[in-house]
């Protein structure tokens, strides 16, 4: 890591000699955070419990006991950062700029490692401004919830950062933004080549496909208030080979396309922030959303099988008052709608995240200490995920029972 670190220092020091050429404008920033968390139980997570999602269901053992009961804390700094800004030349009548930023959280069970957050140009003719790079996926946009947990409300908050091509109009109080976008950091659940019987994140379900996400969204802009809808088609590709009923291999076109719609709306001014935020998702297991997709079909001759999505639908509400003290709200639920279509007979495995969820339930509270440059927060959360057994003709939980974590973070951050 210190490698890593040595050579982006060096970047900003050869950078800030280049700080007075003409059209050039570069500012540098940067964090320095330190989180603290305990849970009371297992739970679905990335970095070590950093980026926290939901707890985990009852594993009992010989005796009865749930294995997955053990509580669990740790202290990171892996979401420091360091950033650039960068205000450039006029290409044609288009305003030019760009930025990078970097943390060392890493990817997937690789900690402390640096990992590229955001780097982008962005081409501004005052209406209308394309933007070629990596940066937040439209469906987290530019309402998300003002809380301490680094999940920023996943998985009732689409939550990624994606390489796209994003358009925006803008004509008075009102904006139009479409955008293509791939898969870099967040991927997708699909059907593991070497364990079909499993789920596997990766890059070549899109890759194959050859068709990008496509997001289109409106919003309304007037004073502390935005208010918008959006729209994402996603078209995935889980095979290109299967077998047959004699053994032999086929080559297959099999495809699954999704569309999910989201809905948000925020209020801010001076003491307040007041924002909401809700989607019906279709297999958005790549903005670290719930659901995933079925077989509802399967060719006896090739093993060509074709899928059905799960449908998510989640929801988050969030309220945080103040300047210096700010205390904060937070709720979020996701319900389990099931396949669109019937799964198929005698194949029942779902491919995913939180498959056997029914439904799940988050409640907060949080109070931040904010001065110049500093911030100091504690956090607790009550999490309640439902479980239980499929229902084969339509995809959904049944027979459900409740496990619940208490979670407390606590975060001290410096900002520069």
């Amino acid at each position: 890591m210190k490698k890593y670190i040595l050579i982006f220092l060096c970047l900003i020091t050869v950078s800030g000699s280049f700080a007075q050429m003409k059209d050039f404008k570069f500012k540098f920033y940067g964090q320095i955070r330190t989180d603290f968390y305990y849970n009371s139980r297992a739970n679905e997570e990335t970095v070590d419990g950093l980026f926290y999602m939901y707890p985990k269901d009852k594993v009992r053992d010989e005796d009865g006991n749930d294995l997955n009961s053990t509580a669990n804390s740790n202290f990171y700094t892996l979401y420091s950062r360091l950033g650039v800004d960068v205000a450039g030349p006029k290409l044609g009548t288009a305003k030019t700029s760009a930025k990078v930023e970097v943390d060392f959280r890493g990817t997937g069970s690789s900690y402390s490692v640096v990992r590229l957050r955001h780097a982008y140009l962005n081409l501004d003719w005052g209406k209308s401004a394309l933007l070629l790079g990596q940066t937040w996926h439209p469906l987290f946009g530019d309402v998300s919830p003002q809380i301490l947990n680094l999940s920023v409300g996943a998985p009732f908050q689409p939550f990624s950062r994606a390489p796209q091509i994003r358009y925006r109009y803008t004509n008075s109080d009102f904006q139009l933004t479409g955008a293509a976008v791939w898969q870099s950091q967040y991927l997708s659940q699909g059907i593991d080549s070497e364990n079909p019987s499993k789920s596997k994140k990766s890059q070549e379900y899109i890759k194959k496909s050859c068709v990008p996400e496509i997001y289109v969204g409106a919003d309304y802009k007037k004073g502390g208030l935005l208010a918008g809808v959006g729209i994402e088609l996603l078209s995935l590709k889980p095979r290109t080979e299967s077998i047959g009923e004699t053994g032999k291999t086929y080559k297959v076109d099999e495809r699954i396309t999704t569309l999910s719609y989201e809905a948000h709306v925020k209020y801010t001014n001076k003491d307040w922030f007041i924002g909401a935020k809700s989607v019906l998702g279709s297999n958005l297991t790549q903005t670290s959303g719930l659901g995933g997709f079925g077989i509802k079909s399967i060719s006896e001759r090739t093993g060509e099988q074709r899928y059905t999505p799960i449908r998510v639908s989640s929801s988050w509400f969030n309220v945080v008052y103040g300047q210096k003290w700010k205390p904060g709200i937070f709720v979020g639920y996701a319900k389990n709608l099931g396949t669109s279509d019937d799964l198929a007979i005698g194949h029942t495995q779902l491919y995913g995240t939180g498959t056997n969820l029914d439904q799940l339930v988050t409640a907060g509270a949080e109070l931040t200490y904010n001065v110049p440059h500093w911030k100091f927060g504690l956090e607790y959360t009550l999490s309640s995920a439902w479980y239980g057994s499929l229902n084969e003709s339509n995809g959904k939980i049944i027979d459900t029972h409740a496990v619940c974590n208490n979670r407390i973070v606590a975060v001290a951050m410096f900002m520069f």
